[in-house]
């Protein structure tokens, strides 16, 4: 089983990092293998939605429902995908007023060998530059000037 694990210390709060996260109708706009995106559902405890991957010519999609704990956790379950399982989750800790700790774990495995061959390195690739790209965004975002 593959597994991601991030941690970086930002200068951005944890509900601002936890609204980027949870927006994932914005994906499409920082994440360049982000084909697209479908909310199926949003409440104070849950988002449920498909990713659609499209990076280099390689195309697939996931779902998963996201239980929250506003604004320091969000737990990642699969609902549907090219994955016999995957799941996950971000937390965002407090350093003082203006900072937070982002914590990122991921784990996952394909549902076949010609999935993990053809799929393998884009989702790698993807889940190891995930949190890069959340930050990049922040400073887009929030950053003042």
């Amino acid at each position: 089983m593959a597994e991601v694990n991030k941690l970086v210390l930002i200068e951005f709060t944890p509900a601002q990092m936890f609204e980027l996260v949870d927006r994932c109708e914005d994906y499409p706009l920082f994440l360049p293998w982000c084909g697209g995106t479908e909310l199926h559902a949003r409440t104070e405890t849950l988002t449920a939605a498909t990713i659609h991957i499209n990076y280099h010519g390689i195309r697939a999609h996931f779902s998963t429902e996201n239980d929250k704990r506003a604004p320091n956790e969000m737990f990642i379950r699969l609902k549907d995908g090219p994955f016999t399982h995957l799941d996950g989750s971000w937390r965002f800790t407090a350093l003082g007023e203006t900072a937070c700790k982002v914590e990122f774990r991921l784990h996952y495995q394909f549902s076949s060998r010609l999935l993990e061959k053809v799929l393998g390195p884009v989702f790698n690739h993807i889940a190891n530059t995930f949190v890069d790209s959340f930050v990049k965004r922040a400073a887009q975002v929030y950053s003042k000037g």
